[in-house]
């Protein structure tokens, strides 16, 4: 745990009580060797290093994750539900927790797609009792535009800044959560909310917004939403996951300028 120090929040010791089966199990064992056989499906880049994603045999995965600086710092072998996965770290403290981290994040994102929770790439305020995702392509302004509710909206706080969590509830509502994991900014909230709307940002020379009709939300949502597009029942979990929400929750465009009057436009729009 000295290695996840933005998951303290999340401890707890009720899982076992709990009725619902664990999510996944990840056993570290640092004399894990790669697998032999394999198939390379994709090099991509996470924005702060890169991943190798191997097919195995089974239909398990294995995972390389690197650095920035291009060393490993961890071997990630899954089944194929993602509920049982082994991983070896390298390197020092530093790489350590990082591979850790990422290798957490892989799992339960994969893993949750079978619980119809989705990990999504946004910003997130917490207003009124209700959570908004804002989501964007990488540099758009998520961050810039959450910080000007915050300046400006009264009420308005920080949920997540990186990457919330999505879980469609029992009574098929979606439910969004603060995560452990939350980008360059450290806010690690151990928070719930019923979904309020989504917003995707895009800059333009003067400020407005759009609700998305069903059809254009769910090509919205879906690209915000980690993914193996490749995996057919991890996919199809996704998009039964990202149609509900396109049904219970209004989806909007927001086409704006970095300023005051944006997070309010947005504001007297989405927060009704």
């Amino acid at each position: 745990m000295a290695l996840l120090p933005s998951f303290t929040p999340f401890r707890t010791d009720d899982a076992a009580a709990d009725d619902e089966p664990l999510l996944f199990t990840l056993t570290i064992d640092d004399t894990l060797q790669p697998a032999q056989e394999k198939t390379l499906v994709r090099n991509f880049d996470t924005g702060n290093g890169d991943t190798e994603v191997w097919q195995l045999p089974d239909g398990g995965y294995q995972f390389v994750i690197f650095n920035t600086r291009k060393r490993q710092c961890c071997l990630l072998i899954c089944s194929a539900d993602f509920s049982q996965c082994c991983c070896a770290l390298q390197g020092d403290w530093v790489m350590r927790s990082f591979g850790l981290n990422d290798a957490l994040m892989l799992i339960y994102a994969f893993a949750g797609s079978f619980r119809q929770t989705l990990l999504i790439h946004a910003s997130c305020i917490l207003y009124q009792g209700r959570g908004y995702p804002f989501i964007a392509a990488s540099g758009t302004g998520k961050s810039t535009h959450t910080s000007l509710w915050m300046k400006h909206i009264e009420g308005a706080q920080l949920m997540n800044d990186d990457n919330p969590i999505i879980r469609i509830g029992a009574d098929g509502q979606p439910v969004i959560y603060g995560s452990p994991w939350s980008g360059k900014t450290p806010c690690y909230r151990n928070i719930q909310a019923p979904l309020g709307a989504v917003t995707r940002i895009e800059r333009a020379p003067r400020n407005s917004i759009e609700r998305l009709r069903p059809v254009y939300a769910f090509a919205s949502l879906l690209p915000a939403c980690s993914s193996m597009k490749w995996d057919g029942p991890i996919y199809d979990n996704l998009c039964r996951a990202v149609s509900r929400i396109v049904e219970t929750t209004p989806i909007f465009t927001l086409h704006c300028l970095p300023d005051e009057e944006a997070a309010r436009v947005c504001h007297s729009t989405i927060a009704f």
